[in-house]
């Protein structure tokens, strides 16, 4: 497929700048946000009749004024169906310093730890021009957090040493407490993080730190949704994908064919295959909980159809037409126009079907990006 069959013209409005909240004015005249994970709206597809259902259904099966949220999901599963989610952990990716001698600030976005002993730390720097091998950075004022560029690596991209001398466990905790929440950088350039981001932007059964963008579609997840699925005899497997910043990077090719994912760390442990695969011979549903989920499984689901054990890395790349091997249901965000995650849910749905759903989400004020509103895909 190519590229521009993935454009579309997004409102300014309908990209989510917080997650689904209610605004509550104090008698001091502060206004206060409370998240509320599992309130935002939600759009049913099916794959094989075509039918996308928006609002609820009265007993009668008929549909009402009332529109989908993200709880309806329950009324499409039964006992025994298994959700698999992703259970990295964000860190606070990003810290503003300083350079030195100039003063001129920089923006810091950590990547990965290369070396625990060494400090070293791959980063992104912004304004990347400013800084070149042997620049110091300095970060909390005139905080003990000091930074050496030893390498570049991209264009935007630079080994960092920390000159930190302390535990390894003290300097993450103090390195850490310098950041701010990682969000995408559509958000940050309308409206800077704060202090509840970085809670906001953590899935509640995150587990294994490393991802430097949360697996958005996990963040629906309430722990009242998760405990009303559990009553309901729904099933979990937690599987692990680090994400990074690949998903967001720009497609510079029209030929889809040719465009290369960033590799991103994969675990998938023996627990999630067994509860996994015994959902699937049973005939159960399989759902997986967004992109990464879908990608990771589809890195490590055999010709058999079952999931296998993997430790490793992936730079899969799916769009239209993909046969998926595993799931066969998919919880997914609305995503930006040829945007990664637009082609995998095209992928999953069949593009025409993708299409038209984009389009009644548009129509309808749904709310697209990591903080927007969600779609259900089944395959029915």
């Amino acid at each position: 497929m190519k590229l521009s069959q993935f454009k579309f013209k997004l409102p300014e409005d309908q990209i989510a700048l917080y997650p689904p909240h209610r605004v509550f004015n104090n008698e001091d005249g502060t206004i206060e946000r409370v998240y509320q994970r599992d309130r935002c709206r939600l759009m049913v597809v099916h794959r094989k009749s075509e039918k996308i259902d928006l609002f609820q259904q009265d007993i009668n099966g008929n549909p009402t004024e009332e529109p989908l949220i993200f709880r309806n999901i329950v009324d499409y599963f039964n006992e025994g169906d298994t959700f698999v989610f992703n259970d990295t952990a964000v860190f606070p990716a990003r810290l503003f310093g300083t350079k030195e001698k100039t003063d001129a600030k920089i923006e810091v976005f950590l990547l990965r730890e290369l070396n625990e002993e060494l400090r070293l730390w791959d980063v992104l720097v912004e304004p990347a021009r400013k800084i070149r091998i042997g620049n110091k950075l300095f970060f909390d004022g005139d905080g003990p957090m000091v930074a050496e560029v030893i390498d570049n690596t991209t264009s935007r991209g630079r080994t960092l040493r920390f000159l930190y001398d302390c535990p390894h466990d003290e300097f993450k905790r103090e390195l850490f407490a310098l950041g701010s929440a990682p969000l995408p950088r559509y958000i940050v350039d309308r409206r800077p993080a704060d202090a509840d981001d970085m809670d906001n932007f953590q899935t509640i059964y995150a587990t294994h730190e490393g991802a430097v963008t949360a697996p958005a579609t996990g963040l629906h997840f309430s722990r009242e949704l998760m405990k009303m699925m559990e009553i309901r005899g729904f099933q979990n497997a937690f599987i692990t994908l680090h994400c990074s910043l690949g998903a967001f990077d720009t497609i510079e090719v029209e030929d889809l064919t040719k465009h290369k994912m960033n590799s991103e760390q994969v675990i998938i442990d023996e627990k999630a295959c067994k509860a996994v695969n015994l959902a699937k011979q049973a005939g159960n549903k399989i759902c997986v909980v967004g992109a990464s989920t879908a990608r990771a499984t589809e890195s490590s689901v055999g010709t058999d159809g079952l999931l296998k054990e993997f430790n490793g890395w992936t730079n899969k790349f799916i769009f239209p037409p993909y046969e998926f091997g595993l799931a066969n249901a998919m919880i997914t965000n609305f995503y930006h126009p040829e945007s990664t995650m637009m082609m995998l849910t095209a992928a999953f749905s069949g593009y025409d079907l993708c299409t038209e759903a984009y389009r009644q989400a548009l129509s309808n004020h749904f709310m697209f990006g990591c903080y927007g509103d969600a779609m259900l895909i089944l395959d029915d």
